[in-house]
């Protein structure tokens, strides 16, 4: 059964996408720890990072880093948080988000009903630095 995740990459759901290439896409969280809170997520289905091929696993972490440093930019934050959780999806995915304390790393304070407009700005502001970082070929308009 396809995950949710596949359902958004495929389509049938909506997403905010910030990076798709042929082998990884970025969206935005839809309960996000902070402004700017983005997944990044391979295509081909895999449940766990441990169970990753070493090269989809180091491309996803190479994808995760340019949009940590476009999340860094766009919000202007101290540090970048990177996490690979895996409960809510059974789909390897990583949390990368700007943050300013630990505190940014709970997700039992993540938004679950953030504002369709703010999630929108965010996806502009990160499109609009990754754009600037010289990424603007795997943007989406």
């Amino acid at each position: 059964m396809a995950s949710v995740f596949t359902k958004i990459l495929d389509g049938e759901l909506p997403g905010r996408f910030v990076w798709q290439d042929d082998d990884v896409a970025a969206f935005l969280s839809i309960a996000p720890l902070s402004p700017g809170h983005t997944l990044v997520v391979p295509r081909r289905e895999v449940d766990q990072w441990t169970t990753a091929d070493e090269d989809l696993l180091a491309r996803c972490t190479a994808v995760a880093q340019h949009i940590g440093k476009a999340v860094q930019r766009a919000w202007d934050a101290p540090r970048v948080g990177l996490v690979v959780a895996g409960f809510e999806v059974p789909h390897l995915h990583l949390h990368v988000f700007p943050s300013w304390g630990m505190a940014d790393f709970d997700f039992g304070r993540a938004d679950h009903h953030p504002d369709p407009a703010a999630l929108d700005e965010a996806a502009t502001r990160i499109r609009d630095a990754l754009r600037a970082l010289g990424h603007g070929a795997v943007v989406p308009a």
